[in-house]
């Protein structure tokens, strides 16, 4: 299927964002994504990359921090000059994975700061309203665009070393709402996906994460943990045009694990 259409992903070389990167290359969308790697992992980020060349469509990597306000105004004008003419971005895909782990209170490691909380608010929620606004600014959005980011369960339960991610997460779910309400007047649809317990490298960064993910088999009714591509085709689900009612909401996907 040829389109005019593409898919932006924050944070896109691995994790949720890869898995939604391959799904929709496959469903016709031209991918660009913006990712943060060190040159020592890029052989295999480069083979990822591969697997969604292979479906035909075109492709953009940048490696450069999305998250930094003096190089984000480059980093979309840079897409703007790559985008072939009359081509546009109908789908956002926000999966920044970058947070403060430590605990609230401990005798013996070291424990949050004001700036932990604030470095992991600005990537993990804020970003999100900045790379909204810039690119409705740029005039890069299709009418008809949908803005799709990831939260987690840590959104109203309290995880040990979590809060500041925590905090986080809340707030991108705030934004999503406001963001859904504000910018509707130019067609734009935006929604929260709350995965369930997924095993990505984000994930075996938290501190004893292992019995999070020995928790979450116990309390999923269909007995396995949530995969990359569940996720993905949900949000492949909300980019399509049955899908333009649902607006401004967090949408569970997670085999039932919330339940219990």
């Amino acid at each position: 299927m040829k389109t005019n259409f593409w898919a932006l992903i924050l944070g896109g070389s691995s994790g949720l964002g890869l898995a939604t990167a391959k799904k929709l290359a496959s469903h016709g969308y031209h991918i660009i994504i913006v990712h943060r790697d060190r040159r020592s992992d890029m052989d295999t980020i480069e083979n990822a990359f591969d697997e969604i060349r292979a479906f035909g469509n075109q492709l953009i990597t940048l490696n450069a921090d999305a998250l930094n306000a003096e190089k984000r105004p480059v980093i979309i004008s840079d897409i703007e000059h790559q985008l072939p003419k009359g081509h546009q971005i109908k789908v956002l895909v926000h999966s920044v994975a970058k947070g403060a782990l430590k605990p609230m209170y401990s005798e013996s490691n070291s424990t949050l700061t004001d700036t932990d909380f604030r470095i992991t608010f600005d990537a993990m929620a804020l970003s999100l309203y900045d790379w909204t606004k810039a690119l409705v600014a740029t005039k890069l959005f299709a009418s008809d665009t949908r803005i799709i980011s990831f939260t987690s369960e840590g959104n109203t339960k309290a995880l040990p070393n979590y809060s500041a991610v925590s905090v986080a997460k809340v707030a991108l779910e705030a934004l999503t709402r406001s963001i859904a309400l504000e910018f509707a007047p130019i067609g734009i649809k935006a929604n929260c996906i709350q995965a369930g317990i997924t095993m990505t490298k984000s994930l075996s960064m938290i501190p004893g994460y292992e019995q999070i993910k020995a928790n979450a088999l116990k309390r999923n009714p269909n007995n396995r943990l949530t995969t990359p591509n569940d996720v993905a085709n949900a949000v492949y689900m909300l980019t399509t045009d049955e899908a333009k009612w649902i607006t401004g909401t967090v949408i569970k996907v997670d085999g039932g694990e919330s339940l219990i």
